[in-house]
């Protein structure tokens, strides 16, 4: 199996009247994906910002779970930002994937449009299985990344339908979902899901 990184993107990303933007860093960001990465198995999971001040921030949450007080208040929080990066920009999550692994990274989005060169769950579950070459996925916030970015990407995986038409979760959610269909258990596989 490949090994697996993500990145959570904070700019260039849309506002919901479609204006670049960059997004602010959310605590419940740096926490909540940091465990899920943990559960999946995901070797580092980077907050890629290109805003110092943001970055500031986000090093002191995460020191305070890592080397403060919240070592003692909660050790999971501690195991959990291991493997958590703070990069200024996406080109430095890929150097750091290709000295940590010695290749360039797949590189894949998310986004809730599809695109030409969309692939489904199933599609990418098997390429991530089957390869041993690291694959970067990477998750925006706001309202998405740009156009021009996503047209960089060697993949885009389809959007997360639900039962109903509402198709904005959250970036947390987003990344527990994906996770879970591309490196989680094959649950429906089982004779008990049928």
């Amino acid at each position: 199996m490949a090994p697996v990184y993500i990145g959570l993107i904070h700019y260039p990303i849309y506002n919901k009247h479609m204006e670049v933007i960059t997004t602010a860093l959310t605590n419940y960001d740096l926490h909540d994906i940091a465990r899920t990465a943990k559960t999946y198995n995901v070797k580092t999971y980077f907050i890629i910002h290109p805003l110092e001040s943001q970055r500031v921030v986000a090093s002191r949450i995460m020191n305070h779970w890592k080397t403060g007080s919240g070592v003692y208040y909660n050790p999971n929080r501690k195991e959990a930002f291991e493997d958590t990066e703070l990069v200024c920009n996406l080109e430095d999550a890929i150097n750091f994937i290709k000295k940590d692994c010695g290749k360039e990274p797949v590189i894949v989005t998310t986004d809730a449009r599809v695109y030409p060169n969309t692939v489904t769950y199933c599609e990418m579950r098997k390429k991530i299985h089957e390869d041993e070459t690291p694959f970067l996925i990477l998750f925006g916030t706001g309202y998405g990344m740009t156009k021009e970015m996503m047209k960089k990407f060697d993949y885009i995986i389809e959007p997360i339908y639900g039962a109903g038409s509402y198709n904005h979760l959250c970036v947390r959610s987003a990344v527990a979902i994906i996770l879970d269909r591309l490196l989680g258990e094959t649950w429906w596989n089982t004779k008990e899901s049928l």
